[in-house]
């Protein structure tokens, strides 16, 4: 480790620059060493593959550590009483949940997430884009990321849950601004957003479950409350979290990953025309790259639970860890040139779904939606042309575009 190195020089999320193409940067922090502290997000900064898988598993983390300390006692401030209701809705649910509590949920959740559920939803998903593509085709194009990048995992998982389709509009703003407060020091408009949202989608969800308690249907949320009924768990405010949780966590990494990726398929024309020469060949691996190249999420955090090591220095109980996963999909120790977008790379072990117990239930599905909507843009748009320059978000954690205009 570079004594020297200041992680504050290089780590500046908060900048424009940084924001539009942090790769450069995250390659300073792997030259630097493995772990380095950034006072401005006071956080542990830990950019290689190798630690970041490591800790995804390392049991001496959690995502929370309530399930063991205070606030007080793990040296932490709590949150403020007016940001309670994102807290509650948001601490719940099995994303920030440890064992044994994460445990129960997830072995109920992945019932509906077995190989055969999510195979049979195929069909849907790929019809559903297909008709989202043609539409856009015969509009004579417009923003990819609004016409098919958000309705579709929208959609998807919508009917999963049973969320009413006269309600699904409903979903998207909701999740924006819960999903806001999970940036590097939110604002305190995001945070009244966030609270905002999480009071009115759990007051909505809360209605839902008492109409499905009273009149079941097939679907996951009459499944959880089959399951509370009968003794076994969850309760309502852990069915709402875990509601939400699945609605964001369905859509927002699907929804990045779409327009990310074709944007970089615009700015390789050669990937792209391989890509439409070889469709069956290429699709495959080319939604794992899209994923690698240009990460959805950049960041995932984790708590220290018990004091760790890591390159000689000890990292103490009560430190937080960003898990750089944008620079672990770039580290040149695992991956062969990889700046380079390779539509064909078959070792490609990126971390975008995360691993360890809390590895994306959703993965399988988000590939069968990734897959499906690349065909039918590839197939019903085969000259797809980039409309103007994206603007980026102004989000780091998150990574997307505001809108991808494009002309079939």
């Amino acid at each position: 480790m570079d004594a020297a190195f200041e992680a504050a020089e290089v780590f500046t999320p908060s900048s424009p620059e940084f924001v539009a193409d942090p790769y450069p940067a995250y390659a300073r922090l792997r030259e630097a060493g493995r772990a380095h502290y950034c006072p401005p997000t006071g956080q542990w900064l830990i950019p290689h593959h190798a630690d970041v898988s490591a800790l995804l598993r390392d049991r001496r983390l959690g995502r929370t550590y309530l399930h063991r300390f205070t606030h007080e006692e793990f040296g932490r401030t709590p949150p403020p009483p007016e940001h309670e209701p994102f807290h509650t809705l948001n601490d719940n649910g099995m994303l920030d949940l440890e064992a044994p509590t994460h445990t129960r949920i997830r072995r109920l959740v992945a019932k509906a997430f077995t190989p055969h559920t999510v195979t049979r939803l195929r069909p849907y998903v790929e019809q559903l884009a297909d008709d989202l593509v043609r539409d856009l085709v015969a509009d004579g194009g417009g923003d990819l990321k609004a016409r098919v990048a958000e309705p579709l995992p929208v959609a998807v998982i919508a009917q999963m849950l049973g969320i009413p389709e006269s309600d699904r509009g409903l979903l998207r703003p909701w999740s924006a601004a819960i999903c806001g407060m999970y940036e590097l020091n939110p604002s305190q408009e995001t945070a009244t957003r966030a609270v905002t949202a999480s009071l009115d989608f759990s007051s909505y969800l809360r209605e839902l479950i008492a109409a499905r308690r009273a009149n079941p249907t097939e679907d996951l949320i009459s499944a959880l409350i089959a399951a509370y009924e009968g003794g076994e768990s969850p309760t309502e405010q852990e069915m709402i979290s875990t509601c939400v949780l699945l609605l964001n966590a369905g859509h927002e990494a699907t929804v990045n990953a779409t327009v990310n990726g074709w944007h970089a398929l615009f700015r390789d024309p050669a990937q792209l025309a391989a890509l439409r020469a070889d469709p069956a060949g290429l699709v495959p691996t080319a939604v794992e790259e899209l994923m690698r190249y240009d990460t959805p999420l950049q960041l995932f955090e984790r708590w220290v639970l018990d004091d760790i090591e890591i390159d000689g220095v000890t990292i103490p109980r009560g430190a937080e860890l960003a898990l750089l996963f944008g620079s672990a999909n770039h580290d040149p120790a695992v991956f062969d040139a990889p700046a380079e977008l390779d539509l064909s790379r078959r070792d490609n072990p990126h971390i975008s779904f995360s691993a360890g117990i809390h590895y994306c239930i959703g993965a399988p599905l988000a590939r069968i939606e990734l897959s499906a909507s690349l065909r039918a843009l590839l197939h019903h748009a085969p000259t797809l042309r980039l409309a103007a320059e994206p603007p980026r978000t102004r989000n780091f954690v998150i990574r997307g575009y505001e809108k991808l205009l494009v002309t079939p």
